[in-house]
């Protein structure tokens, strides 16, 4: 009786803890949000500058040379949202009397087919300003999250010197560490790069065909599918709807269907046969854990959480399945093929 009272004190200290730190973390999350982008930014840039040190490019001058990379990317891409922001907004009136007069067609067209629509409540659900609204606020949003940009670039150097006498530091210290750190790293490092790949096709795709279909900031949607990509099961559902209601706004809905057939086919042939292949079962986490990751990440950490979310969660299975009290949880995440394999 008295083992019972101990295990349950013991567990709701857990509980306590658990919430004071995911409190904590969440308080934090505009500290933490830049590093943990670095830090995975770090993991996918690692390989790449050791393979300079051994071409013998020297250790500051593979700095240099990944630092001036990541400008230039960030600057491009900078230029790009800010321009399109601008763009955007200047031509807002425009965009808005374009949806009206597509709007009052539409009712025009059902009023001939004796179609009876509360025109009122329809256009206060669906007003003008507020699409108006959503596009240009998804357009800031990539713009606030490159501002950051700096400070991640920054801590990414710092990382990368750290690299070399980090490894060494672990092998005086414990190798079990070692170990656990090296596969936590290759899981990471395995997803992330597979993950990046596919989606920079899906967005070169998406942009490409919007491109042709003559819908404005193509490039701009291409890259806001990459960036969303990274988000599990939702985030391709996202990145559509910016594109869908500026279909709206240029065309009518024959070319938002036409739109959204574009992302259906090009989301299904990479992100439903394509990439499944790829990564194979070398992910370990369950689909209903996934899912759930996605909610709470996001609940944690905001947007990036959700986009952070798969590895995130690859990394508390591995850290709780490498210890003996823990590792039923580190079970419960799997996907259950080893269970099948015994």
């Amino acid at each position: 009786m008295i083992n019972h009272k101990i295990n349950v004190g013991h567990l709701l200290m857990v509980i306590a803890s658990i919430v004071i730190i995911l409190a904590g973390i969440k308080t934090a999350s505009a500290i933490i949000v830049p590093f943990l982008l670095a830090f995975f930014l770090a993991i996918i840039l690692a390989p790449f500058f050791l393979w300079l040190k051994k071409k013998g490019l020297g250790e500051v001058a593979s700095l240099i040379f990944i630092i001036l990379f990541l400008i230039l990317i960030v600057t491009i891409l900078i230029s790009l949202v800010g321009e399109s922001v601008q763009d955007f907004s200047q031509n807002i009136p425009d965009y808005e009397l374009k949806l009206r007069s597509n709007m009052s067609s539409i009712f025009t067209t059902l009023d001939s087919w004796n179609i009876d629509i509360p025109k009122k409540d329809f256009m206060d659900i669906f007003q003008s300003s507020r699409v108006m609204r959503y596009i240009a606020h998804t357009l800031k949003s990539l713009g606030s999250l490159l501002t950051h940009s700096f400070m991640i670039i920054l801590t990414v150097t710092f990382m990368l010197m750290e690299i070399s006498q980090f490894t060494t530091k672990l092998q005086q210290t414990n190798s079990n560490t070692l170990a656990e750190v090296a596969k936590i790293n290759d899981k990471i490092k395995h997803y992330i790069l597979i993950k990046a790949l596919t989606s920079a096709a899906t967005g070169i795709m998406i942009a490409i065909i919007l491109k042709i279909m003559g819908i404005h900031y193509a490039v701009l949607w291409g890259l806001l599918a990459f960036v969303l990509n990274f988000i599990p099961n939702i985030g391709s559902i996202i990145a559509s709807v910016p594109a869908l209601l500026m279909a709206i706004v240029q065309y009518d809905f024959t070319m938002v269907v036409g739109v959204g057939v574009v992302y259906l086919i090009v989301n299904i042939a990479i992100g439903s046969i394509l990439e499944p292949r790829i990564l194979g079962r070398g992910l370990g986490l369950s689909p209903l854990i996934i899912f759930l990751s996605l909610i709470f990440w996001g609940w944690i950490l905001g947007p990036i959480g959700m986009l952070l979310s798969v590895p995130l969660t690859i990394m508390m299975k591995i850290a709780l399945d490498t210890q003996p009290n823990t590792k039923w949880v580190a079970t419960l995440l799997g996907s259950g093929n080893d269970i099948k394999s015994n």
